[in-house]
């Protein structure tokens, strides 16, 4: 066995040993590292003898580290005593229990106390089971950098005294968003990527797809985990088609439709319809519209008066200036520009979405069906100067060179 199987075994496993040894440690900290140091062991012992459950040996190996290091902590001798005595090995584990246990980890993951980015960099760890080498190389920041954000993240979870477990069902639904939404921002770096040279991240946007999943799994009774797993697979199935082969982006009016995912898009449909049960709500409209999208033979064909109407809806049920921005798309293409471009001044003239490439590409576009050629490239310009993915920015430059 080699370094790639000890990183497959670790991402399939990786949720399951941390959740089980938080569970038994009482110590989140405490259980990602020993899980750690039993991948970077397993590294080594591997190779030269292969362990006949893989999935056990690491189990093995990380409790063991953790009664190391609690047994260092001379003021928890107590609580070595008890774990040492605890039968805890892979096939003595509660299998009924670890659907739950992977669900508590999650939440720990995206708890509140976090911030965002730390939120998404703790469950890319311990839950997604990448390491710091992989997180950063998805964000396109340096390593020590997502150190320090895992490190910190650790101990604001000791600090404020994070117990292992599921949040009471009244406050589970609430907390619940925040895990969703960490979900999303993973698989929206993914599908287009904020900055650095490539438009679409799949790595990333199918690690986001797995956790979605995950959830799915676990929570099977909640409409918004399955609309955002919809949400994701109906979006992905459009990744063949999204870049050419040299990586330039191919707009939407451009591609070639046949090479959709239709495995992708029928399971986005499945998802949709579990998601539509009790009514959508936010990440069920996006899938809803992402649907349209992909049942559509074509841009022109494409039903955009029922786009404008469920944008018009998640505008009510999650009011956001991005939202508004899509609509007025969907205006322009179902009523014409005019309109949708007094939509997007006022967004303006109230500052909202300061700073972001968005509204000058939607505004230039706009001016250019209009006809306001000097005003559409002005914008295009703007556009490419805010924007900061490369691939992008000269999708916008290259527009506003052909206003010339």
């Amino acid at each position: 066995m080699d370094s790639a199987d000890v990183e497959a075994v670790w991402r399939i496993e990786s949720a399951r040993i941390v959740a089980a040894l938080t569970r038994f440690t009482g110590d989140f900290a405490l259980a990602e590292d020993a899980a750690q140091e039993a991948v970077a062991e397993a590294l080594v012992s591997w190779p030269r003898t292969p362990p006949d459950s893989p999935a056990g040996w690491l189990m093995a190996t990380a409790r063991r580290r953790a009664i190391d290091a609690i047994r260092r902590r001379t003021a928890l001798k107590d609580r070595y005593a008890l774990l040492a005595a605890d039968p805890m090995v892979d096939e003595d584990i509660d299998p009924d229990r670890i659907d739950d246990d992977i669900l508590a980890l999650m939440f720990i993951s995206c708890h509140p106390v976090l911030s965002p980015e730390a939120r998404v960099a703790l469950t890319l760890r311990v839950v997604a089971g990448l390491s710091s080498e992989q997180i950063a190389r998805a964000f396109l920041v340096p390593v020590p950098t997502v150190q320090a954000r895992i490190t910190r993240a650790k101990k604001t979870i000791a600090a404020a005294g994070v117990p292992f477990e599921l949040p009471p069902a009244d406050e589970r639904r609430e907390r619940l968003g925040g895990v969703l939404s960490v979900v999303y921002v993973i698989f929206t770096e993914g599908s287009t990527a904020t900055s650095g040279d490539l438009l679409v991240r799949r790595d990333v946007a199918y690690e986001a797809i797995r956790l979605a999943r995950t959830l799915t799994a676990l929570l099977p009774d909640e409409p918004e985990v399955h609309g955002l797993l919809a949400l994701c697979e109906l979006t992905a199935a459009r990744f063949p088609a999204r870049t050419s082969p040299d990586g330039s982006p191919i707009l939407l009016e451009d591609q070639d439709r046949q090479r959709w995912d239709i495995s992708a898009i029928q399971r986005g449909l499945a998802s949709l319809a579990k998601a539509s049960v009790r009514g959508l709500g936010p990440y069920g409209l996006q899938a809803a519209i992402a649907a349209v999208h992909a049942s559509a033979p074509s841009v022109e064909a494409t039903d955009w008066d029922r786009i404008v109407v469920l944008y018009e809806a998640l505008g009510r049920v999650a009011p956001s200036p991005v939202v508004e921005l899509n609509r007025a798309v969907a205006v322009a293409m179902a009523s014409g520009p005019a309109e949708a471009l007094a939509m997007v001044d006022e967004l303006i003239a109230s500052d909202q979405l300061p700073g972001s490439h968005l509204v000058p590409t939607v505004r230039g576009e706009l001016l250019t069906r209009l006809g306001r050629l000097p005003e559409a490239r002005a914008e295009l310009e703007l556009a490419a100067r805010l924007c900061t993915n490369e691939r992008e920015r000269s999708v916008l430059l290259n527009k506003a060179a052909a206003l010339d």
